[in-house]
C-alpha cells in the first residue's frame, strides 16, 4: 500500500488513534484531512495490519515476569515525576504522556527512546502544544510500573516509592537525577560580589536547580543526590540547588547537557 504522506506520519496517526486521540484532533495534529485519518484506519484494518501500538506482546515486569530495563526505567521515572502523567485510554489501555520544551529536540528523542526501552515494541507518537512536545506510548501496564499514578495533581497527594522502586533508584540514582533535572530542573549562571582586599569583585559560577511543588518529590531528589555524592541545599520552599564547584561538576557528569 502506498501513501502520499510518509509512512512515519501514517504510523504516528494510527498510534495516536489507538491511544484514544479523537479523529478530528488526530487529523489536526498530523496536518491531514479527517477523511484521511479514517481511510488509513480502514485500509490497515482490511489488510490486517497493526493499528499503531501493540499493547499485548510486551510482558509486564511486575505482573507477567517481563524484564525491566532498569537504567531506562529509573530515568523515565524521573521524567514522570517531573512532567509526566498517565491517562486512561480505551479497552483497558493507559497512555503515558511526558511533556517537554520544544527547544530541546535531543531530550525529546531521549524520552521516546526511554519509553521504547521500558515497553519493548512501543511506538511513541508525539504531538505539539504551544512551546511543548508531548511524547506518548500506550500500554495496559503503565499503572503497574508507575503506582504513583492517581487522581489529582502530584503535589496534592502523597508520592512515595514502593520497595522495588526504592531498590532500583538505590542502584541507579544518576538515572533518576537525569530524568528529574531535565524535566523540572535547569542549569543557570549565577553571580555574587565578594570583598577582596577592600575591593568589591564579581564572581560568576554555574548552578543546577530543581523545582517542584511536591515536597515528596523534592525529598526523592535530595535522597538521590545524597546517594550520588552531590552536595545540595534547599534554596527556596520548592527549590533544591547544587552550587558547589564539585557538586556542579559531578551533576554535569551524571545528568549531561540540556539539548
Amino acid at each position: 500500500m502506498t501513501h502520499v504522506r510518509p509512512e512515519s506520519t501514517v504510523r504516528s496517526a494510527l498510534a495516536a488513534g489507538a491511544a484514544g486521540v479523537p479523529d478530528r484532533e488526530n487529523a489536526l495534529m498530523h496536518g491531514v484531512a479527517l477523511s484521511t485519518i479514517r481511510r488509513w484506519r480502514r485500509l490497515y484494518q482490511q489488510e490486517g495490519r497493526a493499528r499503531g501500538q501493540d499493547h499485548t506482546t510486551a510482558r509486564c515486569p511486575r505482573c507477567d515476569g517481563g524484564r525491566l530495563h532498569e537504567p531506562a526505567y529509573a530515568e523515565l521515572l524521573g521524567w514522570y515525576l517531573g512532567d509526566g502523567h498517565i491517562s486512561a485510554g480505551r479497552r483497558g489501555v493507559w497512555n503515558l504522556h511526558v511533556f517537554n520544551d520544544v527547544s530541546y529536540p535531543d531530550l525529546n528523542d531521549r524520552i521516546a527512546l526511554l519509553m521504547t526501552l521500558v515497553k519493548p515494541g512501543g511506538r511513541p507518537h508525539v504531538r505539539l502544544k504551544p512551546g511543548c512536545v508531548v511524547t506518548t506510548v500506550s500500554w495496559k501496564h503503565w499503572p503497574c510500573l508507575f503506582p504513583q499514578h492517581g487522581p489529582g495533581k502530584k503535589h496534592h497527594r502523597e508520592i512515595a516509592l514502593t520497595d522495588w522502586q526504592h531498590d532500583i533508584v538505590a542502584r541507579r540514582p544518576a538515572a533518576l537525577l537525569a530524568g528529574l533535572f531535565h524535566s523540572d530542573g535547569c542549569r543557570v549562571a549565577n553571580w555574587t560580589h565578594k570583598l577582596v582586599a577592600g575591593e568589591l569583585k564579581r564572581y560568576d559560577y554555574p548552578r543546577w536547580q530543581f523545582s517542584n511543588r511536591s515536597e515528596d518529590i523534592l525529598g526523592l531528589c535530595c535522597w538521590a543526590l545524597d546517594l550520588a555524592g552531590v552536595a545540595w541545599r534547599r534554596s527556596g520552599p520548592s527549590t533544591v540547588s547544587v552550587s558547589t564547584r564539585a557538586g556542579v561538576a559531578r551533576l554535569d557528569e551524571l545528568v549531561g547537557p540540556k539539548t
